[in-house]
């Protein structure tokens, strides 16, 4: 048991961004900044116009996104599980190889964003405009659900919530 406690408090003076999240990378990605590879856990980035920034493989698990502008912008290969990117637009963006597991994406705005490889495990599409999206798959929307006003490519459907 001594070595356990010894053992957690080793890790945590040695790596105490892995344990939550890192307030100076968020204050930077907030003034939008790119910060690829961050640790923003549950980074409040709601409201917020963020064009082309780059946080990709960054950690934004729970983060809130809604009603965000971030067109343009580099999710790629982070982590987005679930985040809430309720009405969030993001245009253009790349959520290629993201955990987008158990996210809100309801009415969100996704013209032309890069898909490829996310995964949409219980994300909840309802409402969201994806009918330029890129890269998605019939596979990818089996695993998530939306509703009636789910707007997607031609040939794709998704199961209702």
């Amino acid at each position: 048991m001594k070595r356990l406690a010894i053992l957690v408090a080793a890790l945590m003076i040695s790596s105490p961004s892995a344990l939550g999240q890192n307030a100076g990378e968020i204050d930077r990605v907030q003034s939008g900044a790119s910060c690829t590879g961050c640790n923003l856990f549950q980074a409040d980035l709601s409201y917020r116009d963020l064009p082309r920034i780059n946080l990709s493989g960054s950690r934004l698990r729970q983060a809130n996104l809604s009603l965000a502008t971030m067109n343009g912008s580099n999710f790629s290969r982070a982590d987005l599980s679930v985040a809430d990117l309720f009405g969030g637009r993001f245009t253009g963006a790349s959520f290629a190889h993201t955990s987008l597991r158990d996210a809100n994406l309801v009415g969100a705005y996704f013209g032309s964003a890069d898909f490829s490889g996310a995964d949409l495990s219980g994300a909840i599409l309802s409402g969201a405009e994806m009918e330029t999206a890129r890269g998605l798959t019939q596979a990818q929307l089996d695993a998530a659900c939306g509703d009636q006003d789910t707007r997607l490519p031609a040939g794709l459907r998704i199961p209702v919530c």
